[in-house]
């Protein structure tokens, strides 16, 4: 450990990426190494990528980020910012059906997170509906804002 960041070793990485049917290659490897460095349950954007890995183009990164989303290494979150923002699933989650999961958003900071603990309740659609994605996003102050008195 290294000031409370987890450090992973490149076969780890490449293990993660495997699982989820996704090939290692270097730059895979470093976008997944920078997620897994950051806030697990704080959401982040591309931009937030960009700042963090400044040598990396942004189509590289945005490339990265679709391949990581169609094989469910990372989930988007539309919070209503206008911007999308992401976050590393956890290993074993599929983020589809019951792994679907709340997410609030400060509205102060405008920070996003999730909530992995609570789940999205259950909803019948009528007969002919089927459902592939769930947005449920709770607005409001964030532990910091609403203590701080910001």
């Amino acid at each position: 450990m290294d000031g409370g960041i987890i450090m992973y070793g490149r076969k780890e990485l490449e293990e993660r990426l495997e699982e989820r049917g996704i090939k290692a290659t270097a730059i895979r490897i470093l976008v997944l190494r920078e997620m897994l460095s950051m806030d697990q349950h704080q959401a982040f954007t591309l931009l937030d990528l960009e700042n963090r890995l400044d040598t990396v183009d942004k189509s590289t990164l945005f490339r990265t980020l679709t391949l990581f989303h169609d094989h469910l290494l990372i989930h988007s979150i539309d919070d209503g910012s206008g911007s999308v923002k992401y976050s590393l699933c956890r290993r074993g989650c599929d983020c589809r059906g019951k792994a679907f999961h709340v997410h609030f958003s400060c509205t102060k900071c405008n920070r996003t997170f999730c909530f992995e603990k609570i789940a999205i309740p259950e909803i019948e659609l009528p007969t002919g509906f089927l459902y592939e994605n769930v947005n449920f996003v709770f607005k409001g102050l964030c532990r910091d804002c609403s203590s701080s008195g910001k």
